[in-house]
């Protein structure tokens, strides 16, 4: 391969993500921007990557990464600009906490626990769920004070609730992943009403963070879904619990051609393409074994994230990184609308010299002229 020019890179790199990377661009995009976690094995440090750290530590962390990214691949990556922590706004619960669970820290990495133990459980919490008063559920006592104070110091509202954990995947932290499954085989009618407090409690949730942050669902579209297990459903299964999650959720943050539409899955779910082609999805990240032929086949509007497997760039295999980024150039070729990144997480250990060997290949292999 010929040497990388990064600075004509990244001039053709610009045009290339327009409208949504449908477009007959010299070269085909990238999308790898790398990830906070990644400082710590790229600049030798000691750290948990997926726990939080104090604001300033991560501030001299990105700063100092961003100062070695520039010299290799010709950008600044990383946010440097935080806001102090006083800045922040007290806590609001998620959804996982509406379902009875909680998100807690095991090994270094966030998870949320089981509440769910029975069938008999289920309808309880169920009957619990669809009485609640999400407002007074989700917001802490102090919460208008707090809201005030930040907004007349920082000009910071609260944040939207535009990305959720999908329906599968959060199923199966609160009743634990095979008695879900058998649930929605067993008892269907029960599963149907899991699904339909789901969407009850999601369109609740984010009308609430709307009205707090003074916007409305048709002002401010787009949502997005991250669901890895839904691989673990069959076609019938998720079009009987995951899929209406998302559907009425699409129907009212994203009625429009244009409204963002996303489904981040990175597992082996493309026997769930055909049901998730109706949904009319305009943006996809699925698992390395899912790919852009028959992603497209499926969802020709969407933009492909996808499809370099995350362990070939965390473990820095050149030569699966050569093999994967040239596949994808090639198909990016044929089927538009391809955006040149991981199917799933870019974690830490993916280094600066591999992104630059991705961004060559693409120079290399990924150009129309």
């Amino acid at each position: 391969m010929q040497e990388l020019d990064i600075s004509r890179f990244w001039h053709d790199d610009e045009s290339a993500h327009i409208n949504n990377c449908f477009n007959h661009s010299v070269q085909i995009p990238l999308g790898i921007r790398m990830s906070d976690e990644c400082v710590f094995a790229e600049l030798g440090e000691e750290g948990t990557p997926w726990m939080p750290i104090p604001i300033q530590r991560r501030i001299e962390l990105n700063r100092r990464y961003n100062d070695k990214a520039e010299r290799i691949v010709g950008k600044r990556l990383l946010n440097e600009d935080f806001l102090p922590a006083d800045a922040q706004l007290p806590y609001v619960k998620r959804i996982g906490e509406v379902f009875g669970g909680q998100y807690i820290y095991h090994n270094e990495t966030e998870w949320l626990t089981q509440s769910v133990y029975s069938h008999q459980d289920l309808e309880k919490l169920l009957d619990q769920v669809e009485r609640m008063d999400l407002r007074a559920f989700m917001l802490p006592e102090n919460w208008e004070a707090e809201k005030k104070r930040v907004y007349e110091r920082y000009g910071v509202k609260p944040s939207l609730m535009r990305h959720i954990r999908g329906p599968v995947t959060l199923a199966c932290s609160i009743m634990g992943t095979e008695d879900f499954l058998f649930l929605v085989m067993d008892e269907p009618d029960l599963a149907q009403r899991f699904s339909d407090a789901i969407i009850k409690v999601t369109l609740g949730m984010a009308q609430v963070m709307d009205e707090e942050c003074g916007t409305t669902a048709q002002e401010t579209r787009g949502f997005s879904f991250a669901d890895d297990n839904c691989c673990l459903m069959t076609p019938q299964m998720y079009e009987l619990f995951g899929y209406p999650v998302l559907k009425e959720v699409f129907t009212k943050y994203a009625p429009d051609e244009k409204d963002s539409r996303y489904q981040h899955s990175d597992s082996a779910m493309a026997h769930l393409l055909p049901l998730l082609g109706t949904l009319d999805l305009n943006g996809v990240n699925f698992g390395p074994t899912v790919r852009i032929p028959e992603i497209r086949k499926h969802l020709p509007r969407a933009r492909i994230d996808g499809c370099i497997s995350p362990m070939s760039f965390m473990r820095n295999d050149s030569e699966a990184l050569i093999r994967e980024v040239r596949r994808d150039c090639a198909d990016a070729l044929v089927y538009n609308g391809v955006n040149i990144t991981t199917a799933g997480s870019i974690n830490n250990g993916s280094s600066l010299e591999s992104l630059r060997l991705i961004m060559q290949v693409i120079q290399n292999h990924g150009r129309r002229d």
